[in-house]
């Protein structure tokens, strides 16, 4: 009999990229290298505004984004930044802010010192830095006042704002070529080249390599495949990955959660986004949870507490158990920016909320606490799982409350830091 050999676990690939610090008071996010890919987002809020920005701010480092780019336009834009990190810094909140620049960055990061100053990293597209004799100018001064204050920088190319006289420049060299490649395939070299070229001029310029990102947003799946491939087969610079304009609701989800999955289980992407239009009264906080639901469901990071829950069927009484699922996923969501500090480890914690007898037990096993309901015929009774092993029946109208009591005193005992540790 043939043996058969083990099969491999799948796990994502490292991809080894220079590590950048982006830099607030002492709080200090690393990015690329040996940390963790790091979530990102951007507040939708006008800047001059900095009570509403500071407080959306707020909303998405609590959401788990661990940097907030804000968009730095206007000369009244510049003049609040300082005033949101001050509002920040008032509310306890010290994540990193990142300044969004375009077409007069170079004018704003010179004219604005103390908003140079309250960033902790630049975006600088080089599609509309400048054009011409101007562009390395301009391009140069963002960078001096980088260097100036310390602070990383991603080169955030887009191929919706392309560097028209680079495109140009290779549509040319394309069309003197024997076989010429296909546009689509001239608009990639573009968007990798006007990256890699920006960083290789802003090294020039005495900026440490190690505080560039780069990035190569489009809004294609594959595209975005393709293009990050080649990028990083090119560099070792941290690479900002993302779905630009990836849509709402559904459509958005779905393309960013499978352009950025392949990537990241190819090791590539140092920090994620996932830039979704918002629903109308949908929270911007939304696309935080989904770029940590990307990560957590590729085992790459835990953010919080899983809740394995089965679709349900005709066996199962759906209202019930969908309520409970609902109600204990909402809970631990709810709970985890109180609970990342008191209770160590917290966010790697599985449950399972079953709905009937066929996976019911073997699902809630797996987990680390699970409950199985009673589905339509069954029995009125619901088994709880702690750790592997049946430990209690639950029966009666208060089964929700019941259950949830057991999860919060699971957390207690399991991830509770000992007093006298805590002491010490």
């Amino acid at each position: 009999m043939t043996r058969v050999q083990a099969i491999e676990v799948a796990q994502p690939r490292a991809r080894r990229s220079r590590q950048a610090r982006v830099v607030w008071g002492s709080r200090v996010v690393t990015v690329g290298g040996d940390a963790p890919v790091r979530v990102q987002s951007m507040t939708n809020t006008d800047t001059v505004d900095a009570i509403g920005t500071a407080i959306q701010v707020k909303e998405l480092a609590l959401a788990g984004s661990e940097m907030v780019r804000i968009t730095v336009n206007t000369p009244e834009a510049a003049q609040a930044v300082p005033y949101v990190r001050e509002q920040l810094d008032r509310m306890g909140v010290d994540v990193p802010l990142i300044g969004d620049f375009h077409y007069n960055g170079h004018r704003l990061l010179t004219d604005f010192p103390a908003c140079a100053q309250a960033l902790s990293k630049y975006r600088i597209n080089p599609g509309n830095v400048g054009k011409g004799n101007k562009r390395d100018k301009q391009f140069g001064q963002m960078i001096d006042a980088a260097m100036r204050w310390g602070k990383a920088v991603r080169i955030g190319v887009n191929w919706g704002s392309l560097d028209q006289e680079l495109l140009g420049s290779l549509m040319d060299e394309n069309s003197r070529r024997e076989v010429p490649w296909e546009a689509r395939q001239v608009m990639y070299e573009a968007l990798i080249s006007s990256a890699i070229e920006s960083a290789s001029l802003a090294e020039s310029m005495g900026l440490d390599g190690n505080q560039i990102l780069l990035s190569c947003k489009v809004s294609g799946v594959q595209d975005l495949i393709s293009v990050y491939r080649e990028l990083a087969r090119r560099c070792d610079f941290a690479l900002h990955l993302g779905l630009t304009e990836a849509g709402m609701g559904t459509k958005g989800t779905v393309a960013s959660a499978t352009a950025l999955s392949i990537l990241l289980q190819e090791g590539i992407g140092d920090t994620i986004r996932v830039s979704l239009t918002p629903q109308p009264g949908e929270s911007r906080t939304q696309e935080v949870v989904i770029a940590a639901e990307i990560l957590q469901a590729l085992g790459v990071r835990s953010f919080v507490p899983s809740v394995t829950a089965c679709p349900g069927c005709g066996r199962t009484t759906s209202g019930t158990f969908q309520e409970l699922a609902k109600q204990i996923d909402d809970f631990l969501r709810a709970q985890m920016p109180v609970w990342r500090s008191r209770y160590p480890g917290v966010e790697k914690l599985k449950v399972a909320v079953m709905g009937c007898i066929v996976n019911g037990p073997g699902e809630s096993k797996h987990a680390d606490i699970g409950i199985s309901l009673p589905g339509t015929g069954e029995a009125p009774a619901a088994p709880v799982f702690i750790d592997g092993e049946k430990r209690m029946t639950l029966r009666g109208e208060r089964i929700a409350q019941e259950f949830q009591s057991i999860v919060e005193s699971y957390i207690q005992n399991r991830f509770g830091v000992p007093q006298a540790a805590a002491a010490d």
